[in-house]
Formats: structure tokens, sequence, C-alpha cells
């Protein structure tokens, strides 16, 4: 009796750590997630009004859009072609190989291409801003901004946040542009369908509403590369993984990238049922 009482204290025991470790977690996180909310729109309030500082800005944009430009473009040509090849294949058996171009267009505006896109902008952007962002908290510059009096949600967060949301949508329309080439070289090259039924059909197709929805997407999808990434290099200091060098920067950069991905494809379900 009195060895039963004790496996059951054991028990007891075992479960009560466990509940106060899972609630102290949970605390941690909903701590996390307010501060990153909060940074968010601090990050926001700063970009909408003045002083506007372009050159930062600018900078930004070439470190996001014009240095991604040729992943964008050898990403989308391969999707393209392979959109063709395996929309050709499943057409043929139902005798409508026509409508390639629609299945093309379709799938590239409203899914493939902002999709793709952003998460090509995730590892190649987006990782080396937080980075970036973890090396300046570690180094401690951050914490001389604030000294000197200098606002680092201005200064460093605020022209990431407007150069990933100009950038996203343009890479995402090269993406879809580059794409429907190589589905057009895969289809009307290789498999011999008429040019014109290609352009005709995605022309059909395609509406306002489609485009409208890639849109969409990418913006929301720019706004959230950057403020994870951001956020996750920034508030490296507040880690309780016990790691703060270079072993954080590393564990923080690995937990934005794997954030943002699922930010995004959370993201596209909802903004997909919500216009559908």
């Amino acid at each position: 009796m009195g060895l039963a009482r004790g496996h059951l204290a054991v028990i007891a025991g075992a479960l009560v750590r466990g509940i106060e470790a899972a609630g102290d977690r949970g605390l941690y996180l909903v701590r996390m997630s307010g501060m990153m909310t909060l940074l968010l729109l601090r990050s926001v309030a700063r970009a909408v009004t003045p002083p506007w500082r372009p050159r930062p800005v600018i900078r930004q944009i070439h470190f996001i859009g014009a240095r991604s430009w040729l992943l964008i473009v050898v990403s989308g040509a391969f999707t393209g072609m392979v959109v063709a090849l395996q929309f050709h294949d499943t057409l043929v058996r139902f005798g409508t190989v026509s409508l390639l171009g629609s299945a093309v267009g379709l799938s590239l505006v409203r899914e493939l291409g902002p999709v793709l896109a952003a998460l090509m902008v995730i590892g190649r952007a987006g990782s080396a801003t937080c980075s970036e962002i973890g090396i300046m908290r570690i180094d401690e510059q951050i914490d001389a901004l604030e000294c000197m009096a200098i606002d680092p949600h201005r200064f460093l967060l605020a022209p990431r946040l407007v150069g990933g949301v100009i950038c996203q949508p343009l890479l995402t329309a090269m993406f879809i542009v580059v794409g429907v080439v190589g589905g057009y070289f895969v289809g009307v090259g290789l498999f011999g369908i008429s040019a014109g039924a290609y352009f005709q059909g995605m022309y059909d197709s395609v509406v306002w509403n489609d485009v409208k929805m890639g849109l969409i997407k990418s913006i929301v999808f720019g706004l959230l590369i950057v403020w994870i990434c951001s956020a996750k290099g920034f508030l490296l200091h507040l880690n309780r993984d016990g790691a703060f060098g270079a072993e954080g920067v590393s564990r923080a950069t690995t937990e934005a990238v794997v954030l943002s991905f699922i930010a995004v494809l959370f993201a596209d379900y909802v903004i997909s049922s919500v216009m559908a």
C-alpha cells in the first residue's frame, strides 16, 4: 500500500512539473507573439509617418528585389515548364489539351507564382535579414542606437518593411511571366500546341479576380517575410534556449525561415478561402 502511494506521488509530481513546464512555455510564446506584434505595429507606424528616408528604402529594394531576380527567373522558368508538362499529360487523357494555356496561367497567377516567389525570397533575403539584425543585436549595435536616441524601428525595420512590400509583388509578377514563357516552351515548342490556343485560353480564363488574389497574396507574403525575419533577429536577446552568440544567430535564422514558410502557407490558405 505504501509502495503504491509512493508511485502515485512520483507520477503526480511528474505530471505537475509537466503541466508547469507546458504553461511556462505557453506564457513565453504568448509574450513573444505580443512583442512581435508590437514590433510590427511600431515599424508600420514609423514607415507611414515623417520624416521619410528614401535612401535606406532604395537600398532594401536593391537587396530584396534586384539581387533576387536571377533566382526568380530560374525558378519561374522551371516551374512553368514542369506545370505545362504535368498538365499536358493530364489534359491529353481527357482530350482537352487546348486548355493547357488556361491551366498554366491560372495555376501560376493564383497559387504557384505568389507562393514559390515568396519561398525563394525567404531563402535568399529573409534569412540574410534575420542574420544581419541578429548580429547587430549580439554586438550591441541596436543598444548603441537606442543610447544615441536613434529609433531602431525607424532606422532598421521600417525601410525593410517598405522594401519587402514593394519588391514582393514585382518579383511575383516576374515569376509568373517567366513561368508562362516556360510553359509556352514546353506546350508549344515541344508538344506542338497552337501558340494562339495557348495564349487565347489563358486570356479567356484568367480574370481580374485571379490577378487581384495573386497581388494581395504577394503583398501579404512580403509583409510576413520581413516582419518575422526581422523580429526573430531583433528579439534575439529574449531567446530562452540559452544560445546568444553565433549559435543564437544560427538558431534564430533557422526558426525565422521555418516560421516564415509556415506563415506563408497558412496565409495562402486563408486568402484563397476568403477570395475563392
